[in-house]
């Protein structure tokens, strides 16, 4: 007998997914361009990219906010607009969306008013760190605690996945982590959460998947470790002696997968594909001390992968049909 695999419906799925602007005059922008991805329930996935890499038009896409001109988008089987409205999935977007009159508990009523069966309000505060705010006008709150109303809207139809762009935005250190103690809990209970920023160190710390985009593609997919791995190699620094510091570099560079040398004060600093080969030399006839070898951070893999000097993608005014 055939034994049938039955495998989980993905969160999320993009198939062939694009997104083209005109620009002003005759320009084409192709703000998504053939994005294939899929997020399975329970993962924690960061976008992160430079600016104008596509994250946000991405996750607009997969809000239904707009409609792609290629490929297609799904959330739990739905069209996103579809999700949505079933309350499978919310989102903290960066601006827009709250009346500057109400008070931030009012602004919770108002928008719980339309689900069917919305979280509790006061749940809804406490979990966003709003409970001492709740009478508080939505005009007198600052930039960090109107996106933590953000994030309490999105909590109230209590969605299976959760996208997030630019969450911690105008939060302070002490709200920032806070709210990604919160955002910990949620994802050990099972939600699943695809977020954008341009803070390598939440991608580092919160994400258990790292997707990278650079020019409206996906140039990278996989774990931090992953991710790492695709930067060139490995820097080796150790002390050296100022005699014959110069015949030393010179030697360091000349060595087979060595691709950057530099000296600062004492100390040389190597960046090699080949770092055993370096550590031999330098622990051998070339003197060095005090060796300490460090993987590529995610900052140079980032860097790397998507380059430092992508050009701006100019301002998108309008979708082409």
């Amino acid at each position: 007998m055939d034994l049938i695999t039955h495998r989980p419906m993905p969160a999320l799925e993009l198939n062939g997914l694009a997104k083209t602007f005109r620009t002003r005059g005759d320009g084409v922008v192709h703000a998504v361009e053939q994005v294939d991805l899929t997020v399975q329930p329970g993962e924690v996935v960061a976008l992160l990219g430079p600016n104008g890499a596509g994250k946000t038009t991405t996750l607009d896409l997969v809000l239904g906010l707009t409609s792609p001109t290629g490929g297609d988008v799904s959330v739990f089987g739905r069209p996103p607009r579809e999700a949505v409205m079933a309350g499978r999935i919310s989102a903290v977007l960066q601006s827009g969306g709250l009346l500057r009159d109400l008070s931030v508990r009012e602004t919770v009523q108002m928008v719980a008013s339309v689900f069917e069966d919305p979280r509790p309000i006061d749940e809804v505060l406490a979990r966003a760190g709003l409970t001492r705010l709740a009478a508080r006008k939505v005009a007198k709150c600052s930039g960090g605690e109107q996106q933590r109303l953000r994030f309490a809207l999105a909590l109230l139809p209590d969605p299976d996945l959760l996208a997030l762009d630019e969450p911690t935005a105008g939060m302070d250190v002490g709200a920032r982590r806070d709210f990604w103690d919160t955002m910990h809990a949620d994802a050990d209970a099972g939600r699943t959460v695809v977020f954008a920023t341009h803070y390598l160190e939440e991608a580092e710390t919160f994400a258990e998947r790292i997707v990278l985009m650079a020019r409206g593609r996906v140039v990278a997919d996989g774990s931090t470790a992953e991710i790492r791995a695709r930067a060139s190699g490995r820097t080796v620094s150790a002390d050296i002696s100022d005699r014959g510091a110069d015949e030393l570099v010179a030697r360091l560079r000349s060595m087979s997968g060595v691709t950057d040398v530099s000296v600062r004060g004492r100390r040389v600093v190597v960046v090699s594909v080949d770092s055993d080969s370096v550590v031999r030399a330098l622990l051998g006839d070339l003197g060095g001390t005090n060796l300490e070898v460090v993987s590529a951070s995610l900052e140079s893999a980032f860097l790397a992968i998507t380059g430092e000097a992508d050009e701006p993608t100019p301002e998108p005014q309008e979708v082409l049909s």
